[in-house]
C-alpha cells in the first residue's frame, strides 16, 4: 500500500491538476533546488501562484491535523498519513517531528511543517543527484549497486531491484525524480551519507589543539571498519602537520610564558633567541610528545563520544547541533583528562633549556621527584573550561558555513570542493581558538610555573587578575600571532596528508 499510495500525498493533495511535479517544496517556492522548470508538470509553474501554493500546503496540513488544533503531533501524523496510505513507524514519526520542531514544543505548526518539507526535499535532491551516476535523470539497479559500494556496502543486483520495485510506480524498473521524491518526501531520510562523507572536519583538520567535536561516521563506515581508517589517516595527518608547524607552536608557548610589557618578544626575535640558545633543532622541542599524544587522545575521544551518544539515548545516526556539542565536549573532557600529564610534559619540554633533560622520560621523572604527581595536572581547570568555547564556537561556525554553502550552492552535489572545505575549516578553527585563547594562555603559564625560577604558586583566578593588572587585556593574547600564523599551513598540510593516507589505506576518495 505504501508504494502505490505514496503519490497522492504529493500529487493529489498538493497539486489540484494532478500532475506529477506537485511537491510541497516546488509548490512552496524553493525554485531551482526543487527540480527546475523541466519537472513543472502539465499545470506549468506560472499557474501555481503563491495563494494556490499556500492553499495546497494548508490542505495537506489540515488532512494531517487530525485533532484540528493547528499543530501536528506524532499521533496526528500517524493517523493522517495512515489515511493517505503512508504507514510510518513511531520512530520515523518522531524523527520527522524532531527534525522540523524549531521551538521544541513537541509538535509542528504550519510554518515548521512547510520549512521541514522544503529542507527535506533539498536533501532528497542531493541524494538523487549523487545516485544518478549517468546523469540521465533516472536511477537504475546498477547505479544503486555502485552507490552503495562507494559507501562500503555490497549488495547484489537482485537486492537493488527489490529496492527499485518499492519506489517504481510505472513498472519501468528505473526511478525518476518524481517517484523518488514522492516516496521519500514524508519519510525521515535526514541523515544524508554524502553530506557526512564530504564535510569531515575534526578528522581532517589538525591545528595542534584536539578540542574539536568528533566527526560523525555513517552506519556503513562503522560496519565496514572504515571509521578506524579515517581516524588513522587523521592521526597521521596531524603528526605531519604538527611537525611542520612545530617551530611556530614552540614560539607561541615561549611568548605565552615569557613575553610581557618589559620583555616584548617579537616573532623574528623569538626565533633568533631559540636558534642562538639551542641551534635549529631546538625549534622542534616539545614536538615529540605533541605527536605521541594524538593517538591516545583521538582514540579515547572517539570511543567516549560513541558511548555518550548511546547514553543520551538518541536514535539518530547524526546528532543535532546541541547534542553534538554536549557529547563532543564531554568526550573531549574525558580524553583531555586521560592524557593531560602529556600536555604538561609538552609545555615543559618546549620550555626546557639545552641539556636540562635528556628526553621525555627524564623530564617526567624530574617533575615527579621535585613537584609530585599534582604537577602533572597544573592548569587542568582552565584547560577543561576552554573546551566548551573552543568546541562550541568551532562547531557552530563550521556548521553555519557548511549549511550556508549547502543552501546556496549545493545544486547537484554536496561536495564543497577543496577550497571551500579548507576555508570553512580555517575560519571555524580560528574563531574557536580566539574565543578560548585566554584560558589556553593561563593553562600554559600554570603548567610552566615550576620551570620559571622563583615563580609563586598561583590559582587560575589569581593569574587572570595578575595579567589584567600588569599587562591589560592584551596580555591574555600573548603568542596569538604565531598561533594564527600556523593555522592555514596546518589545515592545508593535514588535508593533503589526510587525502593521501586515505588512498593508501584503501578509503575511497569521493
Amino acid at each position: 500500500a505504501r508504494r502505490s499510495l505514496a503519490s497522492p500525498v504529493v500529487s493529489g493533495v498538493l497539486c489540484p491538476c494532478g500532475s506529477s511535479h506537485g511537491s510541497a517544496v516546488e509548490s512552496g517556492g524553493s525554485g531551482g533546488s526543487g527540480g527546475g522548470g523541466g519537472n513543472a508538470g502539465s499545470c506549468g509553474r506560472s499557474l501555481c501562484e503563491a495563494s494556490e501554493q499556500d492553499r495546497r500546503l494548508r490542505a495537506l496540513f489540515q488532512k494531517l491535523d487530525v485533532n484540528r488544533d493547528g499543530a501536528l503531533c506524532i499521533h496526528d501524523l500517524a493517523v493522517g498519513l495512515g489515511r493517505l496510505g503512508l504507514h510510518r513507524s513511531e520512530l520515523d514519526l518522531r524523527k520527522i517531528v524532531k527534525a522540523g520542531d524549531k521551538d521544541l514544543d513537541g509538535q509542528l505548526d504550519f510554518e515548521e511543517f512547510v520549512h521541514y518539507l522544503q529542507d527535506h526535499e533539498k536533501k532528497l535532491r542531493l541524494v538523487f543527484k549523487s545516485l544518478d551516476k549517468k546523469n540521465d535523470g533516472r536511477i537504475d539497479a546498477q547505479e544503486i549497486v555502485q552507490s552503495l559500494r562507494d559507501l562500503g556496502v555490497k549488495i547484489s543486483e537482485q537486492q537493488a531491484e527489490k529496492i527499485l520495485k518499492s519506489m517504481d510506480k510505472n513498472g519501468t524498473m528505473t526511478i525518476d525524480w518524481n517517484e523518488w521524491r514522492d516516496y521519500h518526501l514524508l519519510h525521515p531520510v535526514e541523515n544524508i551519507p554524502e553530506i557526512i562523507l564530504y564535510w569531515k572536519h575534526s578528522t581532517i583538520f589538525d591545528v595542534g589543539e584536539n578540542l574539536t567535536v568528533p566527526d560523525e561516521f555513517t552506519v556503513e563506515e562503522r560496519q565496514t571498519g572504515m571509521w578506524w581508517r579515517h581516524l588513522v589517516a587523521g592521526g597521521g595527518a596531524g603528526a605531519v602537520s604538527r611537525t611542520c608547524t612545530a617551530p611556530l607552536d614552540r614560539l607561541k608557548v615561549l611568548m605565552q610564558v615569557h613575553a610581557s610589557r618589559s620583555n616584548n618578544m617579537c616573532i623574528i626575535g623569538g626565533f633568533t633567541q631559540m636558534i642562538r640558545e639551542g641551534g635549529p633543532r631546538s625549534l622542534w622541542r616539545g614536538n615529540g610528545i605533541n605527536v605521541l599524544k594524538i593517538a591516545p587522545e583521538s582514540a579515547i575521544k572517539f570511543m567516549a563520544y560513541e558511548q555518550i551518544k548511546r547514553f543520551i539515548g538518541t536514535d539518530q545516526e547524526m546528532l543535532r547541533i546541541h547534542e553534538r556539542l554536549l557529547a563532543g565536549s564531554l568526550a573531549g573532557a574525558i580524553a583531555q583528562s586521560s592524557i593531560y600529564p602529556m600536555e604538561v610534559l609538552k609545555t615543559r619540554m618546549a620550555l626546557r633549556k639545552t641539556g636540562q633533560y635528556s628526553g621525555m622520560l627524564d623530564c617526567a621523572k624530574n617533575i615527579l621527584a621535585k613537584e609530585g604527581m599534582a604537577a602533572f595536572y597544573k592548569g587542568y581547570i582552565p584547560n577543561m573550561l576552554g573546551i566548551i568555547p573552543y568546541a562550541g564556537i568551532d562547531l557552530a561556525v563550521y556548521e553555519t558555513l557548511k549549511n550556508t554553502w549547502l543552501q546556496r550552492y549545493a545544486v547537484n552535489s554536496a561536495d564543497p570542493g577543496v577550497f571551500v572545505l579548507l576555508a570553512c575549516g580555517t575560519i571555524s578553527s580560528t574563531c574557536g581558538q580566539l574565543a578560548s585563547y585566554p584560558l589556553a594562555l593561563v593553562r600554559t603559564r600554570m603548567q610552566a610555573q615550576a620551570s620559571v625560577e622563583g615563580a609563586p604558586e598561583v590559582t587560575m583566578r589569581g593569574l587572570f587578575k595578575h595579567i589584567l593588572k600588569t599587562e591589560g587585556a592584551f596580555g591574555l593574547y600573548r603568542g596569538l600571532a604565531p598561533n594564527f600564523m600556523k593555522v592555514i599551513p596546518a589545515v592545508s598540510i593535514s588535508y593533503v596528508v589526510y587525502e593521501n593516507l586515505k588512498m593508501t589505506l584503501g578509503v575511497d576518495s569521493r
